[in-house]
């Protein structure tokens, strides 16, 4: 009774002190002179647009409707301003760790990083160690990567024998995935292992789909199967890791990312503790694995369709062969003579790019286009602010390769598909690598036809062919 008589007096007064908290963020909000835009529902916001009615549509919708230059939206849980066009990627460029730091959605974090729930770990390597320690010249950048396109030749040539030859049918994006997954082991962990590898296939792709999902985990839920093969891939790269520390014992050659990581330390001299380990190298593996299968899927899609730009891309890859000696694996400069061809590719990713957007978060309050973002607020940066823009791009739909031959052809920062500033993808020039050796490979080898052009192409921050991208091959 007196559980009841207390309970009815305080919900008016706990109600009260809600609404006037609620109508004080607000004014503190308002005051702050905000950008345009909706907030949306309390708690989901945004988010069910945003993932579901498609991101490039959801940001060209609002551009249209609140500003060209910037808006306000809460997506993922999070107040977010979406700062657009090519000012707008300039100034996020240019103010990397000034004004707003990189910040993953909570969905990512609890995929990627389950080392910081393990109780007592040892004291973690920094972020900028962390970075430093990826941008090596031991690693990413076009030194190193020299030493790793002869391996990445033959890896591709083999999967070229093994599941294209001798197929009338095959589906694109399976088979783009399974490449850029052994690419990816190889070069990361060290492994050749393809079966290995093959199992881990469906469970990357339910990753891949989880890392920008509502991170509710209940069974059913995309949430839930992602978080389910990270489990997997953990396990098993925990066993890897356990392989090449004894391999390491014996003396053997490090020349993978993963064997440096297991002997890194801190300044105070610790290692990186094996759950942080596994969860860094399963997001490597995801970045180079489902962005790289992507590009080289919407290729196949593409070029399918445009027998003209076919025949133009196979003259440039015939006169790379022609130059070489008969078996001699692709080298750095027949990269350098691929022009024509990655520009093929810049107009693939202009259409349809492998990775929608990126989040940042602000470290202070800051002033864009004359509005307010406060700290702690979240900033959305999305390639689809200009890449089908008509005053950057004329006729923005239609597939033109010629448009990159003259750089000057469109303003700075209208095209950035790997970014820019001090976070651009380190991956970009592994990416050109693994994209162009597949070009090569393919174009010499078969001629193909698309056979759904209408195919629906579905996923939301990662655009997937809903069938697959079936395609004949047609042997030269």
């Amino acid at each position: 009774m007196e559980i009841t008589f207390l309970f009815l007096f305080l919900a008016p007064v706990v109600l009260t002190l809600a609404v006037g908290l609620f109508a004080f963020k607000r004014q503190s909000r308002d005051a702050k002179n905000l950008p345009p835009g909706s907030l949306g529902w309390p708690l989901a916001g945004e988010t069910l647009e945003f993932l579901f009615g498609k991101p490039e549509k959801f940001v060209f919708d609002r551009m249209k409707k609140y500003s060209p230059d910037i808006f306000k939206t809460k997506i993922l849980g999070e107040e977010t301003a979406v700062i657009c066009g090519p000012n707008g990627h300039k100034f996020l460029f240019s103010n990397e760790q000034k004004l707003f730091t990189a910040f993953r959605p909570h969905s990512m974090q609890k995929l990627f990083r389950s080392y910081k729930a393990a109780a007592a770990a040892p004291v973690q390597i920094s972020r900028e160690a962390e970075s430093k320690m990826l941008r090596s010249p031991g690693f990413l950048k076009p030194e190193a990567l020299v030493r790793y396109l002869g391996k990445m030749d033959s890896i591709t040539q083999q999967q070229m024998q093994t599941y294209w030859e001798g197929k009338d049918k095959v589906k694109a994006f399976p088979l783009a995935k399974t490449l850029t997954l052994s690419l990816a082991c190889r070069f990361f962990l060290g492994t050749d292992d393809h079966e290995r590898i093959a199992k881990l296939v469906s469970n990357f792709d339910d990753i891949t789909l989880g890392m920008h999902s509502i991170p509710v985990n209940f069974p059913g839920t995309i949430f839930h199967r992602a978080s389910r093969a990270a489990a997997a891939i953990r396990k098993e790269l925990k066993t890897v890791i356990g392989e090449k520390k004894a391999a390491i014992a014996t003396g053997a050659p490090m020349q993978d990312i993963l064997s440096h990581m297991i002997v890194a330390t801190d300044p105070s001299g610790k290692h990186m503790p094996e759950a942080e380990i596994a969860d860094k190298i399963m997001g490597l593996l995801v970045a180079g694995y489902s962005t790289v299968a992507t590009a080289m899927t919407f290729f196949m899609k593409y070029v399918g369709e445009r027998p003209d730009i076919y025949a133009k891309v196979l003259a440039e890859q015939k006169e790379v062969s022609a130059a070489k000696e008969a078996g001699k694996l692709l080298e750095w400069d027949d990269i350098q003579k691929m022009k024509y061809s990655w520009n093929v590719l810049h107009e693939v990713m202009r259409l349809t790019p492998p990775l929608q957007g990126t989040f940042r978060e602000a470290l202070t309050d800051f002033t864009y286009a004359g509005y307010t973002i406060p700290k702690g607020w979240k900033v959305y940066w999305t390639v689809s602010t200009t890449n089908k823009n008509s005053e950057y791009f004329p006729d923005p739909e239609r597939f033109n390769p010629s448009r990159y031959e003259d750089e000057k052809a469109f303003p700075p920062f209208t095209f950035v598909p790997f970014g820019g500033g001090p976070r651009m993808c380190p991956g970009k020039e592994y990416a050109r690598l693994a994209i162009l050796t597949f070009v090569h490979n393919v174009v010499k080898r078969f001629k193909w036809e698309v056979l759904s052009s209408k195919e629906k192409i579905i996923g939301d921050m990662m655009p997937t062919p809903e069938m697959g991208l079936p395609i004949r091959l047609l042997p030269h």
